[in-house]
Order: structure tokens, then sequence, then C-alpha cells
């Protein structure tokens, strides 16, 4: 999976991970530290699979939670018409 943000999305890293803004709304969304991880590795070509696998081992988390919580993610971002997958 390729995630790619919409036209008119930019990005700005932070201290505290990375804000998207939607520059046709003016809205903003910050994201924290992993979740601005998992949108960097989809954007380079990962599969929500192997970003989930990452979060998993890089977290100690359960590899079934890392992948609901990628899908939940990838939704969202869906959701507020934020990227293209």
């Amino acid at each position: 999976m390729t995630l790619r943000l919409r036209p008119g999305v930019s990005t700005a890293d932070t201290a505290y991970g990375t804000v998207l803004l939607d520059e046709r709304s003016g809205d903003y969304w910050q994201l924290n530290p992993t979740a601005a991880a998992v949108v960097r590795r989809l954007s380079a070509g990962d599969s929500a699979t192997q970003a989930a696998a990452a979060l998993a081992e890089e977290f100690d988390v359960d590899p079934a939670q890392a992948l609901r919580d990628v899908t939940a993610l990838v939704e969202d971002l869906r959701t507020a018409r934020l990227v293209t997958a």
C-alpha cells in the first residue's frame, strides 16, 4: 500500500510528531510520533501489515492490535480526506 497525501495537504514535523495541514479548509491534524512513523512507512510503500509488524516490534505490542491501530489510522486519514491510497 502506498499512502499519498492528497494535493493541498502539507506536513510539518514538530517535537510532538507531525502536523498535517489541509490548505483548502485550514484544518490541521496532529499525529503523534507513532502515527507519524506509520504514515512515513506507508508513504514509502510498506503494506499495512509491514507497518504494523514494525510497530509491534518497536513498541512491544500485540501484532494484531498494531494492525488494528494502523488500519484505524488509515481510515481516519481517509475519512478526513487527507490521503489517497
